[in-house]
């Protein structure tokens, strides 16, 4: 398949209700509403592709961007790549997920994340962030710098009430990914997510709510009998 071949088919399920629905969670034009259904038999039938993930990000189009991060081949991204498409995130759902989860499984990723967080842009900024969230809950262990990430939760801590409201959920997803997935970081997540309490962001007037990251990494512990398992993918 091709960006033309491509993007007719998305033009094509698009939906207006949902296209209202994703407007309100910070998804911005141009892009048709379409539902992540909808994606999944092109991701199949295309899997991976380089190229192909460059191009359709390129369009602008928020819909052909997340279906961008499906297919990327993450390990082939340079980091010009990764630094672009941070950059050209506006919307939430590509800044907060498609990037982050592209980035996770890049070498360049942990680097570019500790770039990312000291963005001035928010959109940006929360890409780091949720990098770093992706990171601690896909790679081994032995890969992860655990006194870098210690140090991340004291920031976290420290800077969560004064951040704008993207980088602070995410912020907060980040201690809970930790506190979840990483053994050696599990009582300095849970001693951050103490406190930090209870964290408030506009979510637009949805239902959204931000998760209580002390009542969050207890509920894996107590499911698990300890730290969750590492996830084997991290896009859905």
């Amino acid at each position: 398949m091709n960006v033309t071949e491509i993007m007719a088919e998305l033009q094509a399920k698009g939906s207006e209700s949902i296209k209202k629905i994703l407007l309100k969670h910070g998804v911005k034009e141009p892009f048709f509403g379409v539902k992540i259904e909808y994606l999944k038999p092109i991701q199949k039938k295309v899997k991976k592709d380089y190229q192909l993930a460059k191009d359709l990000f390129a369009t602008g189009n928020a819909d052909a961007m997340y279906l961008a991060g499906l297919i990327a081949d993450d390990e082939k991204m340079t980091k010009a790549d990764l630094q672009t498409w941070a950059e050209q995130a506006v919307s939430n759902n590509i800044s907060e997920y498609t990037v982050p989860w592209v980035a996770a499984g890049n070498p360049h990723g942990f680097e570019l994340a500790l770039e990312w967080i000291d963005s001035p842009v928010e959109h940006i900024a929360a890409s780091g962030w949720a990098t770093l969230s992706n990171i601690v809950a896909l790679r081994p262990d032995s890969e992860l710098d655990i006194e870098k990430l210690r140090a991340l939760l004291k920031r976290a801590g420290q800077d969560i009430r004064q951040s704008e409201d993207r980088v602070c959920y995410h912020m907060n997803s980040f201690v809970i990914s930790a506190g979840s997935y990483v053994a050696a970081l599990a009582d300095a997540a849970m001693a951050t997510a103490n406190k930090i309490g209870v964290v408030t962001v506009d979510k637009n007037g949805t239902a959204c709510k931000v998760p209580v990251a002390t009542e969050y990494i207890k509920k894996v512990w107590d499911k698990r009998g300890g730290i969750a398992a590492k996830k084997k993918d991290v896009k859905c």
